[in-house]
């Protein structure tokens, strides 16, 4: 074996028994998920793991007395029933406590699945934007979420490795007490079955690693394939094809690494499965001569073979679950790891109270931003202020830094240098979600929640999803009142195709209810991404008509490609590579013969 080998094997068992030091913290996780059922089972584990010995002792005593009436000797009978009506007895209960730790496990399993699952989510809610607009991190999710079904084996398995090292020092007591040669030879014969097992155990965390790209593209040409969103243009455009070629192409390459590794492990599992077997047929062997030999009991030599036999079948299963349980710890990593990943965005330790009403307004001072990862500045040095009752227009082509201005006003990004005021304060010196409370924001890429229309609306203010009085009212403003009333049931509809009885809206009728979410917040800073891109365009003027008066002594920032709903804002800012060209009026910019003249004018000559 070369050294690089050698290093690579002492690497992976380091790995492997570094990953044991996160197994406290799942206990932790699920004695919290549940308390009674995990003591149960420990107490019922242990209990079943002495009952073979006492089985094997009963057998022990039933075969010497049969062994002495049949050389001719007088026996108690009554005392042969006992030794059977105890092995029955024992025996009996060994079926009741493995159906109690059955129920149990199952109690634990799905406690501990939801649990788990409801902390991941927590989490995840909890982590910065910057975190979902990263593919890494979309791989330790994944493989985060899958611990909250695949890690309740490793739970299970050990269950089952206490139960077994009860029977194995149990069994084993009895077998030192006659041979402790006995117990070592079974012992070595196992060691090399173990860690071949956990040799390959190991490279199957690692090829699994390794696949998590190809199988989060798998699952999202899956979703291609077969979701509401995607059929219309696979079938007009004829991707079924080509979806399918790209599918089946990544999963022969899963197949095929797997099937790569199935193989060698097939090969090497079997040689020193042999080995093990050896071993014990050698202690069998060695028994067997004893008897023989008359240096023996026939009882005692049920009672070693039993011994034996169960001893080397609970070696091997116990080397079998603690490779298991350490090679899946190596999984627990992935967990652990992303329990441990925290926002970096978050409330000071003294906050300050908001200003209500705002005073003097937001301000850009001196901002520059990058996204992680990229060298380019999206906005650059800029300089920019709203003041308290102004409504102000963003435009520019796509790219330009708009939508990163309201990430940042919104704190779902800092700056990566300057900073924003509020009312003269940074605003990372308020509490992040009092501050948050104060500001509507509908994007672009808005949410349309498959849920009754209630909680759609009632996103923008959980306090008032009850209160019907206010989400009418939020209706009325978003002109979604006309819609509401031609739903079956109001209010309560079911929105999308999900789940049964949901009834679906066009484009335009989501954006409403997306404008209406804004409307219930009632906040001070109201801000607007494209929030008029999928309506016609007398929807549109109509939704304008009522912006200018609900913005009034709000402070107001929308986005805007169409130059006929900006001229109604009382300042238009035209940027371009992350910097502000020109701010004014709409009759201000058009004097000055700028880039928003040549905006306007373009846009405007496609409707002559």
């Amino acid at each position: 074996m070369e050294t690089r080998e050698i290093q690579s094997q002492g690497q992976a068992w380091k790995n492997r028994l570094d990953a044991l030091k996160d197994l406290p913290a799942l206990w932790r996780l699920l004695w919290d998920a549940a308390p009674l059922p995990v003591f149960s089972t420990i107490t019922l584990r242990i209990a079943s793991g002495l009952i073979p010995l006492g089985m094997l002792f009963a057998a022990k005593q039933i075969v010497d007395l049969i062994s002495t009436v049949a050389s001719g000797k007088q026996i108690d009978q009554q005392t042969l029933w006992y030794w059977v009506a105890l092995e029955f007895g024992l025996a009996a209960s060994t079926q009741i406590i493995g159906r109690l730790i059955d129920f149990c496990d199952s109690l634990i399993s799905d406690r501990f699945s939801h649990s788990l699952s409801l902390r991941i989510m927590r989490h995840a809610m909890s982590l910065d934007l910057r975190s979902f607009e990263d593919a890494a991190f979309y791989d330790r999710l994944d493989r985060a979420r899958v611990q909250a079904t695949d890690r309740i084996s490793m739970l299970t398995n050990a269950g089952w490795l206490l139960q077994r090292v009860v029977m194995l020092v149990s069994l084993a007591g009895g077998i030192v007490y006659y041979s402790p040669w006995l117990l070592i030879v079974l012992t070595l014969s196992v060691l090399p079955a173990f860690l071949v097992e956990s040799h390959f155990a190991f490279l199957g965390y690692t090829l699994s690693h390794t696949l998590t790209p190809l199988r989060r593209a798998l699952a999202y040409y899956m979703t291609l394939g077969s979701s509401r969103e995607s059929v219309k243009e696979v079938k007009i455009f004829a991707l079924q094809k080509h979806l399918e070629g790209k599918f089946q192409d990544l999963a022969e390459e899963v197949i095929r690494r797997n099937r790569q590794l199935a193989r060698r492990r097939l090969g090497w599992g079997s040689l020193f499965a042999v080995l093990a077997s050896a071993g014990y047929y050698g202690s069998y062997a060695f028994l067997a001569h004893e008897a023989v030999m008359q240096k023996m009991t026939l009882g005692t030599f049920a009672f070693m073979v039993g011994a034996i036999g169960g001893a080397n079948g609970h070696l091997q299963i116990i080397f079998s679950l603690f490779s298991d349980i350490a090679d899946q710890a190596l999984f627990l990593r992935d967990l652990v790891l992303f329990l441990e990943e925290h926002p970096t965005i978050h409330s000071p330790v003294t906050p300050i109270s908001m200003p209500k009403p705002i005073r003097q307004g937001l301000e850009f001072e001196n901002v520059t931003f990058q996204y992680p990862g990229s060298d380019r500045k999206v906005l650059d040095g800029l300089n920019f202020k709203i003041l308290p009752g102004q409504r102000i227009a963003l435009v520019g082509a796509n790219g330009e830094g708009k939508t990163t201005m309201v990430k940042l006003i919104a704190r779902l990004y800092d700056p990566t240098e300057g900073r924003i005021l509020l009312d003269g304060r940074d605003i990372r010196d308020y509490d992040i979600d009092e501050y948050r409370r104060e500001i509507g924001i509908i994007f672009q890429d808005f949410i349309r929640y498959d849920l009754p229309v209630r909680e759609n609306i009632g996103a923008g203010n959980i306090g008032k999803m009850q209160d019907d009085e206010a989400l009418n009212e939020a209706s009325q403003k978003s002109n979604l009142s006309s819609i509401l009333k031609r739903l079956p049931k109001g209010l309560d509809q079911m929105l999308g195709r999900r789940f049964e009885g949901g009834v679906d809206l066009s484009g335009g009728e989501w954006q409403r209810v997306a404008l209406a979410r804004a409307y219930l917040k009632d906040a001070q800073i109201l801000i607007l991404d494209e929030p008029t891109a999928a309506l016609d365009p007398m929807a549109e003027a109509e939704v304008f008509e009522q912006f200018a008066e609900l913005t009034k002594d709000r402070m107001a920032l929308f986005i805007s490609h169409r130059f006929s709903t900006v001229r109604m804002a009382d300042r238009i800012v035209v940027m371009s590579e992350g910097k502000i060209l020109e701010d004014g009026t709409h009759d201000q910019l058009l004097k000055a013969d700028g880039v928003y003249t040549k905006l306007f004018d373009l846009q405007a000559a496609s409707y002559r």
